[in-house]
């Protein structure tokens, strides 16, 4: 039985994606805009609110609303395109995921609903007159929310068995007044059938069910029949999933019936819009009633595989107790489970956070399909594409065919997978579902996704775009999670993953060493707007970025590959050659760092006492970049230990390290065996020696450099009064301290990395320190703060900065740091315990920013509540 066969893999936004862009200058926003989406087929997959769906988007579900005062049938969450927001794109909705099981055996999702006609013309009008060093302007500003007046829509699926979903819609009106409410519950297929396939056309039709039921009969060739009951006596309406050629290019329709059809119905009275023969590809149960002020109002559904109509039995037989009994043992199962998983110090308020973020994160699971060579040639039923298409982008990746359940950042402002946000989801799902979190990491390794090159693909936008190699890293901690949560190591998942990460490391080092020195370059690497140039971009003629994280990068990347090697040589020897491959290759690396190609000239600026990147200029010169950012600490990420008994059974490697540590006398400064048990000397590996560390632990954790109350910022506090300058060709060039958003246009604006706090980068430093005291123990302690006076050892240091992240979510003193001085969400007992994961926090006051719905890798907070409590 397949009990994730049917789950919340529905996009949140599927209109203004790369999948469903064929203009010819790559314009994705204004290509297929939210005004088109409620007429227009999707040709790649289907988003809606509340949605869910089976994995293969066959047969989607989802809720669509009208409070009689819009001027459009809400189907789908609106935001701003990135043109459109002074800090790009940005939903403007308020809808929460609160409660999630990794078989969606249980979900529960929240959409606050407002009683007056939805603002969308003044989000987009208000927002196009800001600035971008003004804040954006939220749904919450424009007041609809005002007195209260708006509706609770709280959707729950629960499942009876595989294949028997029962479906509980509930509406409270929290306003001070009666008002209106329309729901329609929505089944559709996914128009499969439109673009040249030779498929089958599926079809809902409207059937006689059992007394006090209305009933859907679904026919689609893949799964067969399937049935959706609802209880009442609801207005069924159908149409089919088509465009609506009339209203958008002034051309006749497939059929009369289209896309849009219950917007045209329910909101605009047109009666001839749904098919009279009640069938279709495309069906909803039509609700209206007026609810009470503090009422509430719940509407019952089932989606099931056997014909309910067969039974002749009474609606309750589908409705009655058993129905609610259902939700009951689901919900207790839930609990249970989570129980196991909040960590023995966690608060209630703590554990509350951390279910809401794993609810979030197993939401934003998403049926992603996206085959590049079939998007490129276009299909023979739809226009002949622009041939400038043919080498715009993506048209490297014509071997990339996706089409799986993927973990994404954000199924709004993100619906589509990026490689390195990834990694971390994989750690924190690890916790709660491991086998689905080494299902993600093999999959991106497999042909089909990899580059034959052995680039992994980065994101729609951009497949060919570097972000920092963490995949191997990723895959090494859920390796361990998984072997502690499943009792025993998963050597099969270790070894298929190792062998296919041997081909990308060689993509690295192929590709991103051009010197061929050990010194890396890589372009933006995931951090956006953190440089004092684009990264992303070539500089001209002799110019090129030596990058202090790039290097880190692959050392820590080494090092990963080491310890896989060992733990696969305890099976089998051979491994022991690929081992001493690896060490050899991070030493260089590390001596690299500081020598760049032996001209003396190094990563490591002494002076400071801080890792810069440096500007190679066409006379042969280097200058030091002096930015203190999260790049100079990226170095301090590649650290492992290696214990006596873990390496002395490697006869092989053992012999071989010896000679090289023998014969290369200047490695002492990155191979620490200082400490030993009775078992023998331990070994550190360590890209940053001891002193090295004492000196960039003072600035980690100095209040006025990176240490801010919610965590590490991206960068120093020191360059707000202090901005970076650099003229390069009489061009200025400048980085000063953002703790908020961005105000350049640096990869689209939509993010951040000039001061702000970030998880993952936290995540990572919090691991490393943790991994120097491993080594070191007590006798290696930090001023923490600096200037404190107060001395603690790397692990307690570590946990503080977990303290402070986790902090971000908590309540204190009645407020949580994450909603800043929004009044509502601090103190409304409707809003102030649901929480939002944003991209990423303010650097001073922990509020949150950027994409409001990532638990993908602000998942991670689960993972510190575990570890650190709260």
């Amino acid at each position: 039985m397949n009990w994730t066969r049917w789950g919340p893999y529905l996009s949140e936004r599927q209109w203004g994606t790369v999948r469903e862009d064929y203009s010819p200058d790559g314009d994705s926003w204004n290509y297929f805009p939210h005004d088109h989406a409620r007429s227009r087929a999707y040709r790649w997959g289907e988003d809606g609110i509340a949605g869910f769906c089976d994995r293969h988007q066959h047969i989607c579900f989802a809720v669509a609303l009208w409070n009689e005062k819009d001027p459009i049938l809400k189907e789908r969450l609106f935001g701003l395109t990135n043109p459109q927001g002074n800090h790009g794109e940005d939903v403007k909705e308020y809808y929460y995921y609160l409660d999630a099981t990794p078989t969606s055996s249980y979900l529960k999702y929240l959409y606050k609903y407002p009683q007056a006609a939805f603002p969308y013309s003044q989000l987009v009008g208000e927002n196009g007159k800001r600035s971008r060093q003004e804040a954006e302007y939220e749904l919450v500003d424009t007041g609809v929310f005002a007195e209260n007046r708006y509706f609770d829509v709280f959707v729950e699926y629960a499942k009876a068995a595989v294949e028997d979903i029962v479906i509980r819609i509930t509406a409270w009106n929290r306003g001070p007044d009666p008002a209106r409410l329309h729901l329609l519950p929505t089944l559709w297929f996914r128009n499969r059938w439109g673009w040249g396939e030779n498929y089958d056309p599926p079809q809902l039709a409207r059937i006689e069910g059992p007394a006090g039921t209305a009933l859907i009969e679904l026919a689609e060739y893949h799964y067969g029949k399937r049935w959706l009951l609802v209880e009442g006596a609801p207005e069924l309406l159908f149409t089919e999933n088509e465009t609506n050629m009339e209203r958008l290019f002034g051309q006749k329709s497939r059929t009369p019936y289209v896309k849009d059809a219950f917007d045209r119905y329910v909101v605009h009275g047109e009666s001839a819009a749904v098919n009279p023969a009640l069938k279709g590809t495309k069906a909803a149960a039509h609700f209206a009633t007026e609810v009470a002020p503090g009422a509430s109002w719940t509407i019952l559904l089932r989606l099931m595989d056997s014909n309910p109509a067969a039974s002749r039995g009474a609606v309750r037989e589908f409705f009655g107790p058993a129905f609610g009994a259902v939700f009951d043992e689901r919900i207790k199962e839930a609990d249970e489970f989570y129980a196991r998983r909040a960590g023995s110090c966690a608060s209630e308020d703590a554990r509350m956070v951390q279910r809401q973020a794993f609810a979030g994160l197993l939401w934003n699971r998403q049926s992603y399909h996206y085959d590049v060579s079939r998007w490129l040639r276009g299909d023979p039923t739809q226009p002949k594409p622009d041939e400038r298409r043919r080498k715009g982008r993506n048209h490297q990746w014509i071997a990339l065919h996706n089409s799986d359940v993927i973990s994404m950042p954000d199924k709004w402002e993100y619906p589509w997978y990026a490689a390195w946000d990834l990694a971390f989801h994989c750690v924190t799902l690890a916790l709660v579902d491991p086998h689905f979190a080494k299902g993600q990491l093999i999959l991106f390794l497999r042909e089909w996704y990899m580059h034959s090159s052995g680039q992994l693909p980065a994101y729609e936008f951009n497949f060919s775009d570097v972000n920092p190699p963490v995949h191997a890293w990723a895959a090494w901690r859920v390796y361990k999670i998984a072997c502690r949560i499943e009792g025993k190591p998963d050597r099969n998942f270790l070894e298929r993953v190792f062998h296919k990460l041997l081909i990308n490391f060689t993509w690295w080092v192929n590709r991103k060493d051009p010197e061929g020195m050990n010194v890396f370059q890589g372009g933006f690497l995931g951090l956006d707007n953190i440089g004092v140039f684009d990264r992303s971009r070539p500089l001209g003629e002799g110019y090129y970025i030596e990058q202090s994280d790039a290097t880190s990068w692959m050392a820590m990347y080494c090092l990963t590959m080491l310890a896989m090697a060992l733990e696969l040589a305890r099976d089998n020897p051979a491994y022991e050659d690929v081992a001493s491959k690896f060490f050899e290759h991070f030493v260089y690396i590390s001596q690299a760092m500081n020598n760049i190609g032996g001209t003396g000239m190094g990563l490591w600026n002494e002076e400071d006492g801080f890792y810069y990147d440096m500007l190679h200029v066409s006379d042969g010169e280097y200058v030091p970049m002096k930015v203190r950012s999260v790049v100079g600490l990226v170095p301090l990420f590649a650290a492992e230990t290696f214990e006596p008994e873990d390496i002395a059974p490697m006869k092989h490697f053992t012999r071989r390290m010896q000679w090289f540590l023998d014969h290369h006398a200047d490695v002492a400064e990155h191979v620490d065996m200082s400490q030993r048990t009775e078992r023998g000397a331990r070994l550190l590996l360590t890209l940053t020696n001891r002193k090295k560390l004492e000196r960039i632990y003072r600035y980690v954790a100095d209040e006025d450099e990176f240490l801010s109350p919610c965590g590490v910022r991206a960068l120093s506090k020191f360059h707000g009064a202090h901005p970076f300058m650099l003229t390069l060709d009489g061009t200025k060039n400048e980085v000063d301290y953002e703790p908020a958003e961005s105000t350049t246009d640096l990869f689209g604006g939509n993010s951040n990395w000039r001061g702000p706090v970030w998880f993952p980068m936290n995540f990572l430093l919090m691991e490393s320190m943790q991994r120097i005291h491993f080594y070191y123990g007590e006798d290696f302690k930090v001023e923490f703060p600096t200037r404190s006076g107060r001395r603690m050892n790397l692990w307690d240091a570590a946990g503080e900065i977990g303290r402070r992240l986790t902090s971000i979510f908590l309540r204190q003193s009645g407020r949580r740091p994450v909603y800043g001085n929004v009044a509502m969400f601090q103190e409304d007992p409707y809003w102030r315990d649901l929480i939002l994961f944003y991209e990423y926090f303010h650097g001073d006051t922990g509020a949150g920013l950027g994409a409001s719905h990532q638990t993908g890798w602000t998942a991670l907070v689960a993972k510190l509540i575990e570890q650190c409590g709260g």
